[in-house]
């Protein structure tokens, strides 16, 4: 269990001798899509229905703005999985030589508790597709579909992504990718995909379960389990963690870095994709 104080201020919530948290490591490494920092370091983002901003003042030190101390507790304690001993973890890991460079690479790198159903759809647009270009899908999907709240507009259900046609997905931009937004929309909201019921399942029924959705295969399933239902042992595998395992993993995981295959995969996924000369 981490340790670190968090009180009440003027502006939000301050937050100090928190370890192992980097919010650039955490925000910019491809699991979350809708935070971006602004001309003042100040990182700005909607999730969980809710809007914040934070700034990392120091190594150990976070300002929780537009927020109180009850919702940092409810909402942005477990969302950023700020109770979970990082460095614990990273021991662990660095008994594997590789996984000790990784770590050391982006040693404030956390795993975000997102949301399942906007996990599912963030990572099913992601296909095939860059970084910054996923934003912007997904700014124009909340915008067009979602809830107005403070800071902008909240993810949409998948009952109103249900009531659309793909003529009312065209301003998304999203391509192929629309089909299979609607097929998830119109299995959840119906019934036939019970994301409630995704924690319950083994890893395996699991990830077979969300294969029923258009467009989501193993990689895409193993993204919505990691990143929006916490499921450690997915090890989602593009194109970037096929070449880092190919090169720096060709025999298989070492047995050190299979209890934490989920962080592990993320550590490495970033690495691998900010350092391709290793590859």
């Amino acid at each position: 269990m981490a340790e670190y104080k968090a009180i009440p201020c003027r502006d939000g919530v301050k937050v100090s001798d928190l370890k192992d948290f980097s919010l650039l490591e955490t925000l910019d490494c491809g699991q979350c899509f809708r935070w971006m920092p602004d001309e003042n370091g100040i990182w700005q983002g909607i999730a969980m229905g809710h809007y914040l901003r934070i700034r990392q003042l120091g190594e150990t030190d976070f300002l929780f703005m537009d927020t109180n101390m009850e919702q940092f507790k409810q909402i942005w304690e477990p969302y950023f999985d700020l109770n979970v001993d990082y460095g614990a973890i990273k021991t662990a890991l660095a008994a594997d030589p590789v996984m000790a460079q990784a770590t050391r690479y982006a040693p404030g790198l956390r795993i975000l508790r997102q949301d399942g159903w906007e996990a599912l759809c963030t990572f099913i647009i992601s296909q095939n597709n860059n970084i910054k270009r996923i934003r912007g899908i997904v700014e124009r999907l909340c915008q067009c579909f979602g809830e107005p709240i403070e800071g902008g507009y909240d993810f949409p259900t998948p009952q109103r992504l249900a009531e659309a046609s793909l003529e009312d997905l065209a301003p998304l931009r999203s391509g192929f990718r629309a089909k299979y937004l609607l097929d998830a929309a119109r299995k959840v909201a119906g019934g036939q995909v019970d994301l409630s019921r995704v924690p319950q399942l083994s890893y395996e029924e699991a990830q077979n379960y969300l294969q029923q959705i258009k467009g989501v295969g193993p990689k895409v399933a193993d993204c919505a389990l990691l990143f929006g239902f916490y499921r450690m042992e997915a090890f989602p595998m593009d194109v970037w963690m096929k070449r880092a395992m190919k090169s720096l993993y060709p025999e298989g995981l070492p047995e050190a870095v299979q209890p934490y295959r989920g962080i592990a995969q993320q550590y490495l996924f970033h690495y691998a994709r900010t350092n391709p000369q290793l590859l």
